[in-house]
């Protein structure tokens, strides 16, 4: 069986202390082990990445950018090897692995072009002969804490960033697939970066707590469940670092009356039981405005039917544990026992076996407010809500405990802009249903779903990885007019 370790000073190390099992969703067997590191292996990657810290921020920005492209081809003739890890691993297909690869691809393909991100501003003569410039500066070593539902993508929203800024990298993956990081850390190596630039520390709650008190980690990024999220975000800045925390999320798909049915239960389904469901962006909720829900919810019962369920070319595959796939089941008597229609049972479309499988689930006529539809269950459960107007179903969106992703789905123009306009959620889709922005905007939500005050990769993760700095010169002449000691003015 394989053995998942730890990627100091670029090269493998084994860890010398605790072990996790890791297992295949599918089968549910033991697959390998994970090393779990000790505070001690923590300090020895930070102390790598405080090593090759200067001489890496010190290189032009043409080397970085040279390293940059390297590592993008790299990663796009070995996104094959990547998949699989993942699938092995998480459980997702092939085809939906792949396809986050894509995704995190443009974030590299973004810090490719960091010389135009880290561009300064200059103003001549702000006073006589004196000039004033601003400049962006890497801010050391920093960090990043990824989850279990995206092993490749998550990690390529952060560290392409920090890396073309000039900083070292240090990422705890999830240890339920950590894999894929160690295929990365040798991806970088090849492309040129300098040992130690990049670090994995593969671990449990010991690693996160040493990387959020460490003295020469200078900023923490993370991304996982909002009460971990919390706690991430008040340690990391109780010890003075940066921290951007993104938790949670319970998203919802506003449908309208004059909305296209079909494209709707497409959208639903489709946002709905991607990965199993196990996204912070997945659509969970369908606020059906009447008289359209008894028509939608049929739509999109026939296409869940339709959905295959298992490995090779399938279109959803297991759960990523045994305990998240017996707590996301518990969900389905739960909304039977609150008074919820269970329209589609996934237990029924499970493959047999001892893996993590739990088909899609739909329910119909979900009680507003109930847990059912509050609590965030990251699985494939649907739940649709019935509303009476528009105003209603903002008003359930709004006073929801989160503020991740949304979506509204019309054919009323002003209807969009008004959703868009008053919605209290950090990423809107018009018509759209997952509104993952592009790599040039920045990711996150808002309320519960987002701790810290800078969202993730475009130029809002440039700055998170950075920091400003003011220069103001003079270049004397030999008309300088000698000392002068009255109060200096802009004159």
């Amino acid at each position: 069986m394989k053995r998942v370790t730890h990627w100091i000073a670029g090269a493998a190390s084994p860890g010398a202390g605790r072990t996790a099992d890791l297992f295949d969703p599918a089968t549910g067997q033991v697959s390998g082990t994970v090393d779990l590191a000790s505070a001690a292996e923590v300090d020895a990657a930070v102390a790598a990445a405080v090593a090759a810290f200067p001489a890496w921020r010190d290189a032009s920005l043409t080397k970085r950018s040279q390293v940059l492209f390297r590592f993008r081809e790299l990663l796009v003739a070995h996104q094959d090897e990547l998949a699989a890890l993942i699938s092995a691993e998480h459980g997702k297909v092939h085809s939906d692995a792949l396809g986050e690869i894509a995704r995190g691809l443009e974030v590299v393909e973004f810090a490719c072009g960091i010389p135009n991100l880290l561009k300064g501003g200059f103003s001549e003569n702000v006073s006589t002969r004196v000039d004033a410039y601003s400049i962006r500066q890497p801010l050391g070593v920093v960090a990043g804490i990824t989850p279990f539902n995206f092993p490749a993508m998550v990690p390529l929203w952060m560290f392409p960033v920090a890396i073309a800024c000039g900083n070292a990298f240090i990422l705890k993956p999830s240890e339920k697939d950590p894999s894929a990081s160690l295929l990365l850390a040798r991806l970088w190596r090849e492309a040129g970066l300098p040992d130690g630039a990049f670090g994995v520390v593969q671990g449990d709650k010991e690693a996160v707590d040493r990387l959020l008190v460490h003295p020469d980690v200078r900023a923490v990024s993370f991304v996982g469940s909002t009460p971990i999220a919390r706690y991430v975000y008040e340690t990391g800045t109780a010890a003075g670092k940066r921290v951007q925390a993104l938790g949670g999320a319970k998203n919802h798909m506003l449908v309208l009356p004059d909305a296209d049915l079909d494209l709707v239960a497409d959208s639903a389904v489709s946002a709905g039981f991607g990965s199993a469901g196990e996204r912070c962006m997945a659509i969970s909720v369908v606020l059906a405005v009447e008289p359209i829900g008894d028509e939608l919810v049929d739509k999109i019962a026939t296409r869940v039917r339709d959905l295959r369920v298992g490995t090779g070319d399938s279109d959803m595959g297991p759960l990523v544990t045994r305990e998240h796939r017996d707590k996301v089941a518990s969900y389905l008597d739960l909304g039977v026992q609150e008074g919820a229609k269970l329209v589609v049972d996934g237990r029924e479309s499970a493959p047999e076996g001892d893996g993590f499988w739990l088909g899609p689930t739909v329910f119909d006529h979900v009680p507003p407010g109930s847990r059912l539809h509050r609590e965030e269950i990251f699985g494939p459960v649907l739940s649709v809500v019935r509303v009476s107007s528009y105003e209603e179903g903002l008003r359930l969106i709004n006073e929801g405990e989160y503020g991740n992703g949304t979506a509204i789905f019309t054919n009323d123009g002003g209807a969009a802009r008004r959703f868009q306009n008053e919605v209290e959620v950090g990423m809107v889709g018009i018509n759209v249903p997952i509104p993952v922005p592009m790599a040039y905007y920045s990711f996150g939500g808002w309320k519960s779903s987002l701790f810290g005050d800078t969202h993730v990769h475009g130029a809002e993760g440039v700055h998170f990885y950075t920091r400003g700095k003011v220069v103001t010169s003079r270049w004397l002449d030999p008309s300088h007019g000698g000392v002068h000691l009255g109060f200096p003015t802009n004159a």
